[in-house]
């Protein structure tokens, strides 16, 4: 069965890409996007984060143990990470933070925001990767942000962003 993680060109499915790729992928996005940002907003945004692997390993083996909790009879397959592009606040607005302590010089900087995806049929029968994290809302009670819909009650908070972003960070060593 043919799979997100297959394709007719890469059979192990690995996803390898060539490292003259890599780089040209890397000085597009520098070139275009973060050129346009650091003009727009007059900051020296981000261009990369880093995660050590035991962190990686363990958010993994989070989300294939909730999501067997969530639901008993999914596969490996069935199981993903959504990466979500997002943006530290701006210092004044900082004390949204204060559960999650980052270093202020992130302020206004890109993330990636980590959210474990459930592979499951939507409502119309099409087949979806469902966010399968959710958020405690303004009644400080959890507001699923997708599956509780479908009857599916996610455990809190099991989202991750806490990597080392470049800069403010050393480039030593990186495309």
């Amino acid at each position: 069965m043919k799979t997100e993680s297959t394709n007719e060109q890469d059979p192990l499915g690995s996803g390898v890409m060539s490292n003259d790729l890599i780089k040209a992928l890397i000085d597009n996005y520098r070139q275009n996007q973060m050129n346009a940002i650091n003009e727009t907003m007059g900051i020296t945004d981000s261009n990369s984060i880093w995660f050590d692997l035991p962190k990686l390993k363990r958010f993994i083996s989070q989300i294939e143990h909730e999501g067997k909790k969530i639901h008993p009879e999914c596969a490996e397959e069935d199981l993903g990470i959504r990466f979500y592009y997002a943006a530290y606040p701006k210092i004044e607005n900082w004390d949204i933070m204060e559960s999650h302590p980052v270093p202020q010089e992130y302020s206004e900087r890109h993330t990636l925001v980590m959210v474990p995806t459930l592979k499951k049929e939507s409502e119309d029968g099409e087949v979806v990767h469902f966010d399968f994290n959710s958020i405690p809302g303004k009644d400080k009670e959890p507001r699923n942000l997708s599956l509780s819909a479908k009857g599916i009650h996610p455990p809190k908070g099991i989202g991750e962003n806490q990597g080392t972003l470049s800069p403010p960070a050393s480039s030593t060593g990186m495309f």
